[in-house]
């Protein structure tokens, strides 16, 4: 059973195993702090599978996540937040994705992550960049997003910061995160389609990987629930921190 699998989605069965959990615990991790889900297979799974098979992946994995928690999740997010955001991110998008043709992929990797773990370190030590606070800054904010989508299929963690950094309940900053990925998701794979991205390959591997993060997306929003909310702001940061410095350290080839 695990070899007629493997074969299918075009891994050895080792292989296919590591890949199944690193998605399902992606998915735990997304429905609990609403985002995330790429960054980890990113960062878990490019041994395996070459990020221009991987980004195209992921994009089936963060819809059917989307699909999972937006029904009822969205309720609270804050839609002038959530719309900046995507209009930012769907024009900066094709940018990104041009340099990932062009680029090496360790240099577009580790410009997405330079970039995240720069934000995240200053929201942690409450930097508080007044920029981040007017219209301009909401869409750079998402603009930069895009670019790192293009480059490394990271740009939600863009966007969680800038949605971090806000004076908002943590139900709320969940919910925008979650309107927010949904919306792009949408946009996203036309751009995928564009560049040839969507393989038949891709398509084989997204239908074993659909089942794992639906079941990961639904534990992991189990675990989110009001006596854990006034954790999550550092939980999120500090995830942010430990992926983009993993992500750094394996470009380096330090791990």
């Amino acid at each position: 059973m695990l070899d007629s699998l493997a074969a299918f989605a075009g891994l050895t069965p080792v292989e296919c195993v590591i890949v199944a959990s690193a998605i399902f615990m992606a998915g735990v991790v997304r429905g609990f702090s609403g985002f995330a889900l790429s960054a980890l297979v990113m960062a878990s799974v490019t041994v395996i599978i070459p990020p221009v098979e991987l980004i195209p992946l992921c994009w089936f994995l963060e819809m059917t996540a989307s699909i999972a928690m937006v029904r009822g999740g969205i309720a609270e997010a804050d839609r002038g937040i959530v719309t900046g955001l995507v209009v930012g991110s769907i024009v900066a998008t094709p940018v990104g994705l041009y340099f990932t043709t062009t680029l090496p992929v360790d240099t577009s990797k580790s410009i997405a992550l330079l970039t995240v773990l720069a934000l995240a370190v200053t929201q942690l030590a409450r930097v508080r960049w007044r920029f981040l606070a007017t219209k301009p800054g909401l869409y750079a904010s998402g603009i930069t997003a895009g670019v790192v989508t293009g480059l490394a299929s990271v740009g939600g963690l863009v966007v969680a910061l800038y949605v971090l950094s806000q004076d908002i309940p943590a139900r709320v900053m969940r919910a925008s995160l979650v309107l927010f990925l949904f919306a792009t998701s949408l946009a996203t794979f036309f751009y995928l389609a564009f560049f040839g991205l969507v393989t038949n390959t891709v398509l084989a591997r997204a239908a074993l990987a659909v089942p794992l993060v639906i079941a990961g997306v639904y534990a992991g929003k189990w675990i989110f629930r009001p006596s854990l909310e006034r954790y999550y702001k550092r939980f999120c940061l500090l995830l942010l921190i430990g992926l983009a410095c993993f992500g750094l350290a394996r470009n380096a080839g330090i791990v």
